[in-house]
């Protein structure tokens, strides 16, 4: 089981990064702090000093189409924020 789905890489993530060395990702909804701590560690070579964990609500969406209006939501996701030890970083550009 791939506890780290993908890293959120948006202005507002990118900004922490920066400034405050913290860094989001998505994870699986069974994931706990340890373990995602853990995957963190082991796949970036970082020390993890704190560990934010949030579920994201699902987003109602609808469109307008020939055949009438379509309803529907996207789908609810586990995120995590990752606070690193002052002077390390992640680059999830490295690999481009």
């Amino acid at each position: 089981m791939a506890i780290i789905i993908k890293p959120i890489v948006t202005e507002k993530m990118t900004q922490l990064g920066e400034k405050l060395n913290r860094y989001g990702f998505r994870v699986d909804k069974g994931a706990n702090k340890i373990e995602i701590k853990q995957a963190v560690e082991a796949l970036y070579n970082v020390t993890v000093l704190e560990v934010n964990t949030m579920i994201v609500a699902p987003k109602k969406k609808s469109r307008f189409t020939k055949s009438g209006v379509i309803n529907g939501q996207t789908s609810a996701y586990k995120k995590a924020i990752v606070t690193l030890k002052e002077g390390e970083v992640i680059d999830f550009y490295s690999n481009i």
